[in-house]
Order: structure tokens, then sequence, then C-alpha cells
């Protein structure tokens, strides 16, 4: 055994990508010991609640078997919290699904919410010119 043959050793990983309004995440889903950090802050240290569980939906529905060996990092920039955290959802899951493989695993995402696969596409709406958002114009007072 050569040692370019030890040193091949392939382990996968699964790069995936999560959106939400201008909230982008990238996860690197690679084998492990069962850890997610986001943003280089392990998952359970999230300071705000609602996002961390928004952001472990789908570590939740997979259950341990699935992700217990495996090491999720995830990236995240732009939007607010609550944005950041439903692209990290989205991320994770995506990731989830290729790298296991599991059809049923798909259809469990799909059935929980359609859009922690497929994203959703809302935006917001730009602002117009001379208004005070992108629908209110100014009242008209004729005294």
């Amino acid at each position: 055994m050569s040692a370019a043959s030890s040193k091949a050793e392939v382990s996968k990983v699964v790069i995936s990508t999560g959106k939400r309004k201008t909230a982008i995440a990238r996860a690197v889903i690679k084998p492990g010991k069962g850890r997610v950090w986001v943003n280089g802050v392990p998952i359970e240290l999230w300071p705000v609640e609602m996002a961390r569980l928004k952001m472990m939906e789908p570590l939740l529905l997979a259950g341990e078997r699935i992700w217990g060996s495996l090491d999720i990092k995830v990236k995240v920039e732009g939007g607010g919290f609550m944005a950041q955290a439903e692209a990290v959802r989205t991320a994770i899951a995506r990731g989830l699904v290729t790298y296991s493989g599991m059809e049923d695993l798909r259809i469990l995402f799909k059935e929980y919410g359609k859009t922690m696969l497929s994203g959703d596409p809302r935006q917001t709406e730009p602002e117009k010119w001379m208004r005070y958002s992108a629908r209110r114009w100014r009242q008209k007072s004729y005294r």
C-alpha cells in the first residue's frame, strides 16, 4: 500500500444553498461527530430562540440517525435574523436530502413545509419616488 493511496481517502462532501429575501446561506455537510455551526457559532448557542428553532427544524425532522454522524457548517449573510434563519433551514434541508439520497426524507420535508426545500420567492417591493413607502402616498388636505 503506497503513501499516495492511503492519503486518497475519499469522503463525501455536499455543498447546498438556501435563500430567503436578501439572506443567502451556504451549508457544507461532511462526515463528522454531529455538530452544527452557523457563522462559527454552535447552533445550540444561537442567541435568538425563535430563529434557533427555525434553523433546527430539518435536523429534528430527520432525526439523529441521519445527521448524528455529520458535521454541518453554515455561513449566512444579508437580510434580517429571521430571513437568515429560514435561509439556513433551507440550506440544511437541501443538503441532508442530497447527502443521504433518501426519497422518504424529501417527502417528509415537503409534507412538513413546502418552503423547506423549494424556497420562498417573495421579495419586498422597492420604495417609489416621492412616497413614504412602496404604496403609501401623501394625504391631501383641501382646507
